[in-house]
């Protein structure tokens, strides 16, 4: 398959590269994450004034109606910059469960307010069990209310509503539903919170029933924070010197950083490919999603570890920015699924052709 950008990808993608190189520079990124903090309001205005939170949802709802492999080329810029708060679990997450299973009129009530960004929002699906597979979900519905703990949910705290995958479908709650417990939890990514959230007989309304695992755009954003530490560590190996020479002359080093070459351009291929897949609903869409996921979670540990490497002592340092992009790496390469998680769901799809609980080639699963 020969597969480029067009002309308006391409501009798409070097216009929010400028945008956030501009509003999002790395002394902001170490501001919110030393604040604990990651939301910033200001910054999360500008971004919707880009059409960045509408991106690919309809215009009906305040959406630009763009493609899968647009916001898939919005999500690499963001992890390129290495954007802090609720972007991911807004719009990738909960939004695109809005978008696949609510009604018109919830759409019009949550999705819309999601485009315009006067809201945020999150998706509760981890649980105890550690499980990425929605058999295993245990939060209970009963007659419009929930009961159960949902762990790791991702920026709970700023969510005007949590979307929550219960067993008999997925549920809404509002961030100030009685019953509703929010608690936070250790996090190796400074850049985004996470929570445990408890439901005790809480109010929710659902939404309806079926699976979104945004695993591409997933998969995007940590081709993003390849690429810049991979470029992080080219700049450092031709400045840095040894024996009178640039560390970079040297073979060794070479080949670590085409290593890095190597496994930062696969899992970028993987990725638009996957999103090219779930655009036009291929057959292989599903399996196209896990083997970039698969693939992406390996790499990304694999390229932050040889830039550490590269740069030595100094890659463990505070002030060094590789150990940000290393810790998004490490929490990104087991949300929504592992490799081993991937590579037994590809299985499933490919050798014994059982449905998968982590979506389907169609619009849910993207």
């Amino acid at each position: 398959m020969q597969f480029g950008l067009n002309e308006s990808q391409e501009i798409l993608k070097q216009n929010a590269r400028q945008f956030f190189a501009g509003e999002c520079p790395m002394s902001h990124v170490r501001h919110l994450a030393e604040s604990k903090q990651p939301y910033d309001p200001a910054l999360w205005s500008k971004m919707a004034a880009q059409g960045f939170m509408g991106i690919i949802f309809p215009e009906k709802y305040d959406g630009l109606g763009l493609g899968i492999v647009e916001f898939i080329l919005l999500m690499e810029e963001a992890g390129r910059a290495l954007l802090p708060g609720p972007f991911w679990s807004t719009v990738a997450l909960a939004g695109a469960v809005i978008d696949a299973v609510a009604s018109d009129a919830q759409k019009t009530k949550y999705l819309a307010p999601i485009c315009r960004g006067e809201a945020r929002s999150t998706l509760a699906l981890l649980e105890a069990t550690a499980s990425w597979d929605l058999a295993d979900v245990n939060v209970a519905a009963a007659k419009g209310k929930l009961t159960g703990e949902k762990l790791f949910v991702l920026d709970a705290d700023v969510a005007d509503f949590i979307l929550v995958a219960a067993q008999s479908g997925v549920f809404l709650v509002e961030a100030q539903a009685p019953g509703l417990r929010i608690t936070p939890m250790p996090a190796l990514d400074l850049t985004r919170n996470f929570y445990a959230v408890q439901f005790k007989d809480t109010p929710a309304e659902e939404l309806g029933h079926g699976a979104n695992l945004t695993t591409a755009a997933l998969v995007a954003e940590m081709v993003g924070g390849m690429q810049r530490v991979l470029d992080l560590t080219v700049d450092y190996a031709k400045m840095r010197k040894q024996f009178g020479k640039p560390i970079g002359t040297f073979q060794a080093v070479q080949h670590q950083c085409a290593d890095m070459y190597l496994e930062t351009e696969s899992s970028r291929s993987a990725a638009y490919y996957a999103a090219w897949a779930l655009e036009h609903d291929a057959p292989d869409a599903a399996t196209a999603t896990s083997i970039a996921k698969m693939y992406a979670s390996d790499a990304c540990r694999a390229v932050g570890n040889r830039g550490i490497q590269i740069h030595g002592g100094n890659g463990f340092a505070w002030e060094n920015d590789l150990h940000l992009y290393y810790r998004r790496a490490k929490a990104s390469e087991t949300m929504l699924g592992d490799a081993t998680f991937h590579r037994e769901r590809i299985a499933r799809l490919v050798i014994d052709a059982v449905p998968s609980s982590c979506g389907s080639n169609d619009r849910s699963s993207r």
